[in-house]
């Protein structure tokens, strides 16, 4: 009887209550004509946000299968990818901690298929907005754009957790920004890795600066 619970209930309860501490929010998007060219654009790419910005953009995004999303295996793995499906994302399960081959794999061709994903940029364990070389690895593998996004908001929760997760409070302004496309070259050296590394970096930190304004 736990075990249904967990397993079938407990994900629709926190669906439920996403939505409904969602609609208590009041959303303003600081550049609708960025996230609208990413509705436009055909072909795959790449989205990616830090970790701590993850609740009011995991709702934003919702009702879009194309987007996929790499959730471990694991029992807590098993809860999240059954949220993500109630929230109308695609789901691929493997781990991109331990085993990063296999996860790896998957995202490359769902990204060679033309399909989107979502990741984090600063994984799984942080460091909390440093960013991490898998996207930019991805973008070169795959010739796909990373194209980041953050979002701020007028009141809210920031618990002690590695990533400082950020949780809007009721009747707050969540602002939304989407950047400029990363282009990565096919076969990129140490040198351009770290180069677009830095400008994904760059890119997170000015959206979350100017979402959180």
């Amino acid at each position: 009887m736990k075990k249904l619970l967990i397993e079938k209930c407990l994900p629709r309860l926190v669906h439920y209550s996403t939505y409904l501490w969602c609609w208590l929010l009041r959303l303003e998007n600081l550049d609708p004509e960025a996230e609208a060219e990413v509705d436009r654009r055909k072909g795959p790419c790449i989205l990616t946000l830090w970790h701590g910005r993850i609740f009011y953009l995991f709702y934003h995004l919702r009702r879009r299968p194309e987007y996929h999303l790499l959730i471990s295996p694991s029992k807590d793995g098993d809860f999240l990818a059954r949220l993500a499906l109630l929230m109308g994302y695609s789901v691929v399960r493997g781990s991109s901690y331990k085993k990063t081959i296999s996860g790896t794999r998957s995202l490359i061709k769902i990204l060679k298929n033309g399909g989107r994903i979502i990741i984090i940029a600063d994984g799984s364990r942080g460091p909390c907005a440093v960013a991490q070389p898998g996207s930019i690895q991805l973008a070169g593998i795959t010739q796909s754009p990373v194209i980041p996004m953050s979002y701020g908001t007028t009141r809210k929760k920031v618990f002690s957790s590695w990533d400082r997760f950020v949780l809007p409070l009721p009747f707050a302004t969540c602002k939304v920004k989407f950047g400029s496309p990363i282009s990565v070259p096919k076969r990129p050296d140490e040198h351009i890795l770290k180069e677009k590394q830095e400008e994904l970096q760059n890119s997170l930190d000015n959206l979350t600066r100017q979402s959180d304004a």
